[in-house]
């Protein structure tokens, strides 16, 4: 996997994968144009998009309704360092309501690459 983050100017920024750009940016009260998600917005969306994919492929594959599904991602800000330290991540399911079906949306989202990726970090090599 690879992905290419440009510079733009300002506080934006510019991501590239497989031809797919992204554009990241700072709202106008941190100096920027507010024309992108931060980056720390960017993170809950690849949780929230990872956790929605999951869900789907559970209620597509069980033939159950899969339109409507929504997935909200809240995190808390932590300091010393500055992070993200805990993330909500709620699966809306309209019409599921079945506890076997409800149990089985959650284990699929539980195999999430990017929120199994945050419960174990990797290694982050930084080169200059």
């Amino acid at each position: 996997m690879e992905l290419t983050v440009t510079y733009l100017g300002g506080v934006q920024f510019e991501a590239e994968a497989r031809g797919h750009k992204i554009y990241s940016d700072q709202p106008a009260s941190n100096h920027g144009f507010d024309e992108g998600m931060t980056p720390p917005e960017l993170l809950l969306a690849s949780v929230g998009t990872c956790a929605g994919y999951y869900a789907a492929e559970y209620l597509n594959r069980m033939k159950l309704p899969a339109a409507g599904l929504r997935v909200r991602v809240t995190a808390e800000k932590a300091t010393n360092p500055a992070r993200l330290a805990k993330f909500v991540v709620v699966v809306e399911t309209p019409g599921v309501d079945d506890p076997e079906h409800v149990e089985g949306v959650k284990k699929a989202v539980g195999k999430c690459l990017v929120k199994n990726t945050l419960a174990m970090p990797p290694e982050i090599v930084i080169e200059v």
